[in-house]
């Protein structure tokens, strides 16, 4: 019988279960995916339902294939910012209202302004009350869904759903606490007197634990569920945006990494709570303890490939893999025939905190086919990756080389526009493919000790490729960059209006 560690990650768009040996070898791994609900302008749900549904069958996946195993530990992973609001009797009152959501705006403005502006509330929690936070979400659900706050017992992110399900225990850990906007980062715990400005209640905020602190164990009638041994320990885990930068292999100063999934991260390991001036780089507590996690998240970066897949690819047929479109952007040349695109497809948090940011194609001409719209939606992805890098810089942080992961990860031609475009060596590592999921199970060992620290569950993983810039290609680039920076200032006031528009029903 093989001793393993299970990780489990709940995404946007599905979830993931991977075992994983002692020896750190990937057993098996599954996804089952559920749909996502945007009932309205700017809202994105997801019913808590489905998350436990996906879970059960891809834990049962991955037992099935692996075979005879025993379970150690449990780790968890999942997206962040959701707000999944409890009843007394620990039931959804609602569908979870998810990190893309972008309606609350307002509420997130008055979150500022009650804690005295934004250099004040960057003094409570170290981070801007982003929209999409879930601060601004509880204010909104008070102030909008008054009949369903009322019976408000508690409200957890996602993964820590799965974890009331998976143990009956109510708590978190600091990096998804991190993302409530409610949380001081510097001392690592609630921010109970901003909390207290803002309207809120601290107890509607569940227990919070260091990340790899087991926080309760699997129950009878988890166990009978999900098909596993009552009495297994369950850690804290991590927000995925966190706790895949494990799997990458970047747990200390020095490298940076990209990801580039539903969602587009750069992220860096920090050995202090750094301050990010204006508040648009995240500066969130790390899975491991005493270090800290600088990241600027774009809420557009696969997502835009899947569009442009979806709806420009479509016809007769079914669309084209991912691997055809990126095989087609290989085919133009770096700048698209003088091709630019605007990824802000779902609104923006970073570089640009704006929900009615817009996207757009930029120089379309008769002569551009479809690999130079193909390699434009590619590069306008990693164009919003050199933003964040920028103002990665500008906070000290910097790095010779990129670790990177997520489904972009696996296209050559999308690795080699980030090497020519960030100037540095890309590269791969094994398993970091399987993002969340893998640094969750590796966690669970470090708890367990089956490895001694972070940094040497981290060294376990190989690299796998390498992107090395290429001069000419790098200055074309950035020529095409100082081009790209200027849109954004230029259309921001034609994206508002054309919000309202959209939301009276008049847009085209």
């Amino acid at each position: 019988m093989t001793a393993c560690l299970l990780g489990i990650d709940l995404g946007t768009s599905a979830c993931k279960a991977l075992l994983l040996s002692t020896d750190a070898r990937i057993l098996a791994s599954a996804s089952v995916g559920y749909p996502v609900s945007q009932p309205r302008e700017r809202w994105v749900e997801q019913e808590p339902a489905h998350w436990i549904a996906a879970a059960r069958q891809a834990v049962a996946q991955v037992l099935q294939a692996a075979g005879s195993v025993e379970l150690l530990c449990i780790g968890l992973s999942g997206q962040m910012h959701g707000l999944t609001a409890l009843d007394q009797h620990y039931r959804p009152l609602r569908p979870a209202i998810l990190w893309n959501d972008q309606r609350n705006q307002a509420e997130a403005d008055q979150i500022t302004q009650a804690a005295g502006g934004l250099p004040s509330l960057l003094a409570h929690t170290g981070n801007r009350m982003l929209v999409g936070y879930t601060g601004g979400k509880l204010l909104w659900m008070q102030q909008h869904e008054p009949q369903w706050y009322e019976q408000l017992r508690v409200a957890l992110n996602p993964k820590d759903y799965l974890r009331y399900v998976l143990t009956g225990e109510i708590a978190t850990e600091v990096s998804d606490a991190s993302g409530t906007g409610l949380f001081d980062v510097r001392r690592r715990q609630w921010a109970t007197e901003l909390i207290a400005l803002a309207g809120l209640d601290s107890a509607h905020l569940p227990a919070c634990f260091e990340s790899q602190v087991v926080s309760g164990h699997v129950h009878a009638q988890a166990a009978a569920m999900f098909g596993i041994a009552a009495g297994i320990p369950v850690i804290g885990g991590g927000g995925d945006s966190v706790i895949q930068s494990l799997g990458a292999g970047v747990v200390a100063p020095g490298t940076l990494q990209t990801t580039i999934g539903t969602a587009g991260i750069v992220a860096a390991a920090l050995d202090q709570p750094l301050s990010s001036p204006d508040g648009r780089i995240q500066v969130f507590c790390n899975v491991a303890d005493q270090r800290w996690h600088a990241m600027g998240v774009s809420l557009n970066a696969g997502g835009a490939l899947a569009w442009f897949r979806n709806v420009l690819c479509a016809g007769a047929g079914e669309p084209p893999s991912f691997e055809a479109i990126a095989a087609a952007a290989g085919r133009s040349v770096p700048g698209a025939h003088g091709l630019l695109f605007l990824p802000y497809l779902n609104g923006e948090r970073c570089p640009h905190p704006d929900p009615s940011a817009r996207a757009a194609f930029i120089g379309l001409h008769a002569r551009h086919d479809h690999a130079d719209l193909a390699r434009s939606v590619l590069e306008g992805v990693v164009h919003s990756l050199c933003d964040m890098q920028d103002l990665m810089r500008a906070m000290g942080v910097s790095s010779a080389q990129v670790s990177t992961s997520g489904g972009g990860a696996r296209s050559a031609v999308w690795r080699q526009i980030q090497a020519d475009m960030l100037g540095c060596d890309v590269l791969t590592r094994q398993g970091a493919a399987e993002g969340a999921a893998l640094g969750a199970a590796l966690l669970a060992g470090v708890s367990m000790q089956v490895w001694p620290d972070i940094d040497h569950a981290a060294s376990l993983l190989p690299e796998l490729t390498r992107e090395r810039p290429d001069a000419t290609r790098h200055e074309r680039y950035g020529q095409a960059r100082a081009i790209y920076q200027q849109l954004y200032p230029l259309l921001t006031g034609s994206f508002a209006r054309l919000g309202a528009l959209a939301e009276l029903g008049e847009a085209p």
